[in-house]
């Protein structure tokens, strides 16, 4: 049996991890300034979240939702006062595409209404209802299309006014991003979230803050969509929430009242999921890894805004984009082979970093000299 070819692969086989390092199964190290999709939080292989994995698994793995599983009230009370979401309802799942799933079909549920807004550029993920959401056609199959989704301009105020003014009793969520990831590391603005709130409010409509990638002090705040000063009615989860463990969730506001049958699942909050959330909280709090990626993340924008090959160095925190011009369209590919540094990207020329958030300022220059000596090249 073949696996089916379903990513474009780099020849690197990674064997080991430790901190912002990686290594080869050649004993190659590499600086890893990607996370898997900003997926490594507390760095690779934390010693604390080994041993609070290994010591679940050594009593129990899973059991399915059927028992009390008294790790979930544990996460949402340190994972509600970590966020500032404390009197919000947390459900657990697996993975991002099935956090915005459980989202937009909740707001269906509480509206009672069928149609969710999504903008330009996003990315939900790849479930049926999350892929309808995500604008890419090339990943929604045709049993996936739907009249329900509507897409319109990011960050344009008007357009949403307009909409709503002509459907917003129709409209049952509006879901975005506060920093698009696959979308090229692009900001909503305050106004912008500022406008969804006020809407939703008007209409009755749901706010879904899309934080997969955004979300889990990334951003230098908990959730991206804070440095806004808005509260969303859902926030979804996961990328950085179990350190490479599979979890994600929603978080729900007190308003919206659950009822048996609404939401379900097999694996979401697990025994194993919830230790390895719970480690990843821990740590995030007891190494102030918000408070990093915030400074972190202004020292690394202000290296690269003083390179100026570079062009539109942006993004919050430690999820930070710029554009290489076509002369340099080599530095990824030279930053991986060459200086053994991975970095991500969005087409068609971005450079994406979602580094762990304990990364150090030493790291930072590691990349950003490497950047140098290649583009001087």
């Amino acid at each position: 049996m073949n696996l089916f070819d379903v990513y474009p692969i780099n020849d690197i086989t990674i064997t080991k991890g430790r901190g912002s390092y990686v290594w080869d199964d050649k004993g190659e190290r590499y600086l890893d300034l990607y996370g898997g999709h900003a997926v490594i939080s507390i760095g690779h292989s934390h010693p604390y979240y080994v041993e609070r994995i290994t010591k679940q698994l050594e009593n129990i793995g899973f059991y399915s939702n059927s028992i009390k599983i008294p790790l979930q009230q544990e996460l949402a009370e340190k994972l509600g006062k970590l966020s500032g979401k404390a009197d919000y309802q947390l459900f657990l799942c697996n993975s991002g595409a099935e956090a915005n799933e459980n989202a937009m079909k909740l707001a269906s549920f509480y509206t009672g209404r069928k149609k969710i807004i999504a903008f330009s550029r996003s990315f939900h993920g790849r479930t049926s209802l999350a892929v309808a959401a995500t604008d890419n056609a090339k990943i929604v199959a045709p049993v996936n299309e739907t009249d329900n989704i509507v897409f319109l301009p990011f960050n344009d105020v008007a357009a949403l006014q307009e909409y709503f003014a002509k459907h917003g009793n129709e409209v049952a969520a509006v879901i975005t991003e506060g920093i698009q990831g696959v979308g090229g590391i692009h900001l909503a603005t305050t106004t912008f979230l500022q406008a969804i709130r006020n809407l939703c409010d008007q209409y009755a409509s749901v706010f879904i803050a899309d934080s997969v990638q955004c979300g889990y002090g990334r951003s230098g705040k908990f959730f991206s969509h804070d440095h806004s000063g808005v509260s969303a009615d859902i926030y979804s989860m996961a990328k950085g929430m179990g350190n490479g463990f599979p979890v994600g969730g929603i978080i729900i506001a007190p308003h919206i009242k659950p009822a048996h049958g609404m939401l379900g699942t097999t694996f979401g909050g697990n025994h194993l999921a919830c230790a390895a959330a719970l480690a990843v909280v821990e740590v995030m709090e007891n190494e102030k890894l918000v408070a990093n990626a915030e400074k972190a993340g202004n020292y690394l924008k202000a290296e690269l805004k003083a390179i100026p090959q570079l062009q539109n160095v942006r993004g919050n925190g430690l999820m930070i984009g710029f554009d290489v011009p076509d002369e340099y369209s080599s530095l990824r590919k030279n930053l991986l082979f060459k200086h053994k540094i991975f970095t991500g990207e969005a087409k068609p020329n971005t450079i994406r970093l979602l580094p762990a958030l304990n990364i150090t300022s030493m790291e930072v220059d590691l990349f950003t000299n490497a950047v140098k000596e290649e583009l001087q090249q």
